[in-house]
C-alpha cells in the first residue's frame, strides 16, 4: 500500500515537473519570436523610409525633408517657441460662437449662445460648451517620401498661419495654412454661416486643400483621419444624462441610424461599412462629422465614460480612413454643432440634397411608436408651442388630446369589461355545472357559448391597453429627449427635462435615490388610484384579476415611484395627468352606463343568437376543443390501464 502511495507522489511529481518545463518552453519561445518581428519590423521600416528618401529629387523636395525632418515637440526650448506663435481665431454668429486654433489648424471650442448649463435658476448663466477645448483633436496623417516615419503633418504639433480671413456671402471664411515646402501646402478653411437659419447656422464647413502636395506624397490610397473630444455634463442628472450619451453613426443609404448604446462604463466598435457622418451625442446637443463625397471608410469608434461629479460625460473618439489618389485635392466635410432639436436635424442634407436622417439621433421609441412620436406627437406638440408659452399648459392639452383621440377605444374597452361584470351569473352557472377538473373542456365550451351569445369579447378590455402602448413609449423615449422643455419651469419644477426635487435626503435609499421628486409621487399615488378604481371593477368579472392584486395594486406603483423618481419632472406630470383624466373618464363613463340596461340587451342578444349560425371561428375552436377532450379522455383510460 505504501509503495503504491508512494508511486502515486512520484507520478504527481513527475507530471507537474513535466508541466513547469513545458509551460516555460512555450514563454521562453513566444519572447524569442516576438524580439525576432520586432527586429524584422524595424528593420523594413528603415529600409522603406531609405528607399523613399532617395526618391527625393528636387530642390523643393530636399527642402521639405531638411525642415519635416526638425524634431516636433520634443525639443522643450523649441516647442515653447513655436507655442508663443499659437494664435485662436473667433468666429461667430447669432447662435454660437467657434474658437479656432493654429495649433492643429482644428476647431478647439463651440460655445451656443441660446443655451445654458444646468444651475439652479437664479444662478443659470453660464453657456453651454460643447466640448472642453483642451482635449479638442483633429487629425490628418499623409505618408511622405522624404520622412516615412512622420507620418502626422496636421496634428495639435503643427502650428498653421492664418492664411486669411473674408467675408463671404453670409458667412465668414477663415483660412488656415501649413507650408510644407516652396509649393506645396495644406489649408483647413472653415465657413461659418449667419443666415438667421438654425439648419444652417449651427453647420460649420470644413474644407482640406491640398497645394501640390501629391508630387511629395508616398504610395497610399487612403489617409488616415482621427477626431476626438471630450463633453461636459451640461444637465442636472449625470445618470439620466448619461441614458441619452452615446456615440452616433449613419450607413450612407440607411434610414436608420446605429450608435454604441449608452454605458455607465467605456464601449468600442469596428464599423465594417463606410459611415457618411458620425455624431458625438450628448443628451440634447451633437457634435457631429458630416463627410461630403468622401465617405469614412471602416471607422473605429469609441468613448469612454466620466466619474460622476468630475464634470465631464464622456471622451468620444473616431478614427477611420478617406480614399486618396493622386489626384485628389481637397476633402470636403461638415461640423453639425448644436442642439438635438427635431426641426432643425430633420432638415440637414447632404450635398445632393438628401436627407442626412440626422433627426435619427432623437430616441423617439421603436416601431410604431416612432410613428407615433413622428406623425403625432412633435407636430402637435410644435402646433401648441406657436400659441402657447407655458410648457406646463402645453402638457396639459397635449394629454387631453391624446386622450380624446383614443377616447372610443377607452369607451368600447369600458363597455366590454361592463358587459363581462354583468354576465357573472351566467359564469357562475357555468362553473357550478361544471366543478371537476375533468370537465374543464366542457366548461370552457360553454363559456365561449355564453359569450358568442351574448355578444361578448373578454379580450375587449385589453384593447385599449395594446393601442396606449406605443403612445406611451412615444411619450417615454419624447419628453426626455425634447430640449424645448431644457431649463423651461413649471410650479415647483425648475427645469422640466429633469428632476423635480422638493426634499434632498442626507442618504440615499437603493433604487430610489437621494432626493424626493414630488411628481414622481404623486404620479405613483394616481397609479395607484387607478389600479384600485380598475381592480374592484374587474376583480368580480374576472377571477383571475384576484391573484394579480398584489402586482398591480402596490407592485407596480412602488416600481414606477423608483424608476422615475430621477426621470424628467415633464415626463412625470404627463403620466400623472394622463392617469387623472383616465379616472375621470371612468367615472363618467360609469355615470352614463346602466348595469341593469347592459345586462338587459345582452339577454336579448342571448335569445337571438340561440339558434344562430357558428362563425367559422367558433366552429373550428369548437372542433379544437372536441379533439382536445378526446385526447385528455384517451390520457385517462391508459392511466386507468396502468
Amino acid at each position: 500500500m505504501n509503495n503504491n502511495n508512494n508511486n502515486s507522489k512520484q507520478s504527481i511529481i513527475g507530471f507537474v515537473l513535466i508541466t513547469l518545463v513545458f509551460a516555460a518552453y512555450v514563454i521562453y519561445n513566444n519572447y524569442t519570436l516576438s524580439k525576432q518581428r520586432e527586429a524584422q519590423q524595424e528593420a523594413a521600416i528603415e529600409q522603406l523610409a531609405e528607399q523613399a528618401s532617395q526618391a527625393l529629387d528636387t530642390p523643393a523636395e530636399q527642402k521639405a525633408q531638411a525642415e519635416l525632418d526638425k524634431p516636433q515637440a520634443q525639443n522643450d526650448e523649441k516647442f515653447i517657441r513655436e507655442a508663443e506663435k499659437v494664435e485662436e481665431v473667433v468666429v461667430e454668429n447669432d447662435v454660437m460662437q467657434v474658437r479656432l486654433s493654429t495649433l492643429g489648424a482644428q476647431i478647439i471650442d463651440v460655445t451656443l449662445k441660446d443655451y445654458t448649463k444646468y444651475a439652479p435658476r437664479d444662478e443659470r448663466n453660464e453657456l453651454v460648451h460643447l466640448f472642453a477645448p483642451e482635449s479638442a483633436y483633429f487629425n490628418m496623417s499623409y505618408y511622405l517620401k522624404h520622412n516615412y516615419r512622420n507620418v502626422e503633418l496636421a496634428t495639435a504639433y503643427r502650428n498653421f498661419r492664418v492664411e486669411s480671413r473674408r467675408k463671404v456671402e453670409g458667412a465668414e471664411q477663415v483660412t488656415l495654412r501649413l507650408d510644407v515646402g516652396d509649393s506645396a501646402s495644406i489649408d483647413h478653411v472653415y465657413t461659418i454661416y449667419n443666415e438667421q437659419s438654425p439648419q444652417r447656422d449651427y453647420m460649420v464647413d470644413f474644407e482640406v486643400r491640398l497645394n501640390g502636395l501629391a508630387p511629395l506624397m508616398a504610395n497610399q490610397s487612403n489617409i488616415a483621419l482621427e477626431w476626438r473630444n471630450r463633453s461636459y455634463q451640461n444637465e442636472r442628472s449625470f445618470k439620466n444624462e448619461n441614458l441619452y450619451t452615446t456615440l452616433v453613426y449613419h450607413t450612407p443609404g440607411d434610414r436608420d441610424v446605429d450608435d454604441l448604446g449608452v454605458s455607465e462604463s467605456d464601449k468600442s466598435d469596428d464599423v465594417s461599412s463606410m459611415v457618411d457622418w458620425v455624431s458625438f451625442k450628448q443628451q440634447f446637443f451633437s457634435s457631429a462629422l458630416i463627410a461630403r463625397g468622401n465617405n469614412l471608410h471602416q471607422p473605429h469608434l469609441a468613448y469612454v465614460t466620466a466619474e460622476p461629479n468630475s464634470g465631464y460625460m464622456k471622451e468620444y473618439s473616431m478614427r477611420a480612413t478617406v480614399d486618396y489618389t493622386p489626384k485628389t485635392d481637397h476633402y470636403d466635410f461638415s461640423f453639425y454643432l448644436g442642439p438635438n432639436k427635431y426641426s432643425i436635424l430633420k432638415r440637414l442634407t447632404d450635398e445632393k440634397g438628401q436627407s442626412l436622417e440626422m433627426e435619427r439621433i432623437i430616441p423617439l421609441g421603436w416601431i410604431f411608436s416612432t410613428y407615433v412620436s413622428r406623425w403625432v406627437v412633435i407636430p402637435l406638440f410644435d402646433f401648441l408651442m406657436r400659441y402657447i408659452e407655458s410648457f406646463g399648459l402645453i402638457i396639459l392639452l397635449l394629454t387631453i388630446i391624446v386622450k380624446l383621440l383614443i377616447f372610443p377605444l377607452t369607451y368600447k374597452s369600458y363597455l366590454s369589461t361592463a358587459k363581462m361584470r354583468v354576465i357573472k351569473p351566467e359564469m357562475d352557472a357555468i362553473n357550478a355545472k361544471y366543478p371537476r377538473e375533468e370537465d374543464a373542456m366542457k366548461k370552457q365550451q360553454a363559456m365561449m357559448e355564453l359569450y358568442k351569445k351574448a355578444g361578448v369579447n373578454p379580450m375587449g378590455g385589453c384593447l385599449v391597453m395594446l393601442i396606449q402602448m406605443p403612445i406611451l413609449i412615444a411619450m417615454f423615449r419624447f419628453f426626455p429627449a425634447s430640449i424645448e422643455l431644457r431649463g423651461e419651469p413649471f410650479l415647483w419644477s425648475e427645469d422640466l427635462s429633469s428632476y423635480d426635487s422638493v426634499l434632498q435626503l442626507p442618504f440615499s435609499i437603493p433604487f430610489y435615490g437621494d432626493h424626493v421628486s414630488l411628481f414622481a409621487l404623486l404620479m405613483a399615488v394616481a397609479m395607484f388610484a387607478f389600479s384600485w378604481i380598475n381592480y374592484k371593477q374587474t376583480a368580480s368579472s374576472q377571477p383571475q384579476m384576484a391573484g394579480m392584486k398584489f402586482m398591480t395594486l402596490y407592485m407596480m406603483p412602488i416600481m414606477m415611484l423608483c424608476w422615475f423618481n430621477d426621470y424628467a419632472s415633464g415626463l412625470c406630470y404627463y403620466y400623472l395627468l394622463s392617469q387623472l383624466l383616465t379616472i375621470v373618464q371612468t367615472y363618467a363613463i360609469r355615470f352614463f352606463l346602466d348595469d341593469n340596461k347592459i345586462h338587459a340587451r345582452l339577454q336579448v342578444n342571448m335569445a337571438k343568437n340561440t339558434k344562430g349560425k357558428k362563425s367559422r371561428f367558433q366552429q373550428k375552436y369548437e372542433e379544437l376543443m372536441r379533439q382536445q377532450e378526446l385526447m385528455q379522455q384517451e390520457q385517462q383510460k391508459r392511466a386507468k390501464r396502468k
